[in-house]
């Protein structure tokens, strides 16, 4: 999913700020939509809205193991984007089945919608084609409803944009029937400043776990924010920029700022956004983080076997066995 907010054009450059937290950068919300990353740009929006202030209070502490267990060296975390229905929504049952299969930690699944402006073209057309399959959030809570309660060891991550999928809802009603359909966890994008506290409320007052996202580079205040109302899990956006773009990890600012973020929030801390490889998950796990987010270049392996008349979930084992490694 996408962020159609740009980054902010003030402040510090990357980099600039004290070691101990990122200083610069959106508040959490205003950032990417899809909570994934591969290729680089910036990820996903967070569960927040745009704006500063006092932020809500804290959110109660994740439960005991979170979304991701530290695995042993060389097994770090992983969660996988893509969006819902690329493959159709009737292929959903053979995906997570073989990503339960293979040990990955979470599915972040995208209600699909048009024209996200920060998102590089590999998610954008993702998005259309599967749109073009009538993809809504009705059908997409409907899927998950039908395959969660099959799995051991996998997680869903629900990803909505607000303006698309959820405005004019009631922040309880949406919150509840996230939860119905069995959605372990939810980032939702683009709330607006002031409905972020009843959009956090309602999703504490209905057991559902929140994703919140911020910057390497994000102001004090954003992080804070992130991190005390992180239920699921925190994602940590590697730099601006549109997903699927080639862009370099700061290794020294992330180790920093996962430094910082781990100190503070109950949740795991997930990165994302640059993310393509192995070699990439490893170097992530060794630098902190609890787990690595990998969106942009699973889902280009998956329009690849859709344009060459292959199966695309199979291609996508491929992908997956490459990236989880022996």
């Amino acid at each position: 999913m996408p962020d159609p907010r740009p980054a902010p054009a003030t402040g510090p450059a990357p980099g600039t700020g004290p070691a101990s937290a990122p200083v610069t950068g959106p508040a959490p919300g205003t950032g990417p939509t899809h909570a994934t990353a591969t290729g680089t740009g910036t990820a996903t929006g967070t569960a927040t809205g745009t704006g500063t202030g006092t932020a809500p209070a804290a959110a109660p502490a994740s439960r005991p193991g979170g979304f991701f267990t530290r695995a042993a060296p060389g097994r770090p975390g992983l969660a996988l984007f893509l969006n819902a229905g690329d493959p159709p929504l009737d292929r959903l049952p053979d995906l997570v089945a073989l990503l339960d299969e293979s040990d990955i930690d979470c599915l972040e699944l995208a209600v699909p919608f048009p024209g996200s402006v920060t998102d590089g073209p590999v998610i954008r057309r993702s998005a259309d084609r599967a749109l073009a399959h009538g993809t809504d959030l009705a059908a997409v809570l409907a899927a998950v409803a039908r395959v969660r309660p099959g799995l051991k060891r996998l997680r869903i991550a629900l990803l909505a944009d607000f303006s698309h999928t959820v405005k004019g809802t009631a922040p309880g009603d949406f919150a509840a029937a996230v939860r119905d359909a069995g959605c372990d966890g939810l980032l939702l994008h683009g709330v607006p400043p002031r409905l972020r506290t009843a959009h956090y409320e309602a999703a504490h007052d209905a057991g559902l776990p929140l994703v919140t996202t911020c910057y390497a580079v994000s102001r004090p205040d954003a992080v804070a924010e992130a991190a005390a109302q992180a239920t699921a899990y925190l994602y940590l956006v590697a730099h601006y920029g549109r997903s699927g773009t080639a862009a370099a990890l700061d290794h020294d600012r992330l180790a920093r700022s996962v430094a910082a973020l781990r100190a503070t929030a109950t949740a795991p801390v997930a990165v994302g956004f640059g993310v393509r490889t192995r070699a990439d998950t490893l170097l992530l796990q060794d630098l902190g983080a609890d787990a690595a987010v990998v969106g942009s270049v699973g889902v280009a392996r998956i329009e690849q076997a859709l344009t060459e008349g292959r199966d695309a979930v199979e291609e996508f084992g491929s992908f997956v066995r490459e990236l989880r490694g022996p």
